[in-house]
């Protein structure tokens, strides 16, 4: 499955900055949020960003990081695309998973545009339209 490039994104703001581009986008959030902010808050996140934008559903991509339990918490909430190292203990439990219930799981990030990073903002519409910023 190949997914639109990705936009890392870091709250609400974020997420409205991303879908405001009108462009096809995979929203990623920070490395590690899973464990961290929670796959309530992803959740949250994204469903008040597109309804905002009166996007409908989209690529996006929760980072567990290590953390197989948050991912499995994640897709028990109805989250279908995560971000989970290989080297997490229980890897192949959450894989089976994700491969059964059709959640994209990737083993690692892919290249996205960080939001963060000064100028970014200035360089979404080229990244989304894949000239890379």
């Amino acid at each position: 499955m190949r997914l639109p490039p990705a936009v890392t994104v870091h709250g609400l703001d974020h997420v409205r900055i991303a879908l405001a581009a009108g462009l096809p986008v995979t929203l990623l959030s920070a490395p590690g949020a899973g464990r961290y902010a929670g796959a309530l808050w992803w959740q949250a996140v994204l469903e008040a960003g597109r309804r905002e934008a009166g996007a409908g559903a989209g690529a996006d991509l929760l980072d567990c990081a290590d953390a197989a339990a948050h991912a499995l918490d994640a897709m028990r909430i109805g989250l279908r695309g995560l971000v989970l190292y290989p080297t997490a203990p229980g890897w192949e439990r959450v894989a089976a998973i994700a491969a059964r219930d059709g959640v994209t799981l990737l083993p690692e990030r892919p290249p996205s545009l960080d939001l963060a990073k000064p100028g970014a903002v200035r360089t979404i519409g080229p990244w989304l339209a894949g000239s890379g910023g």
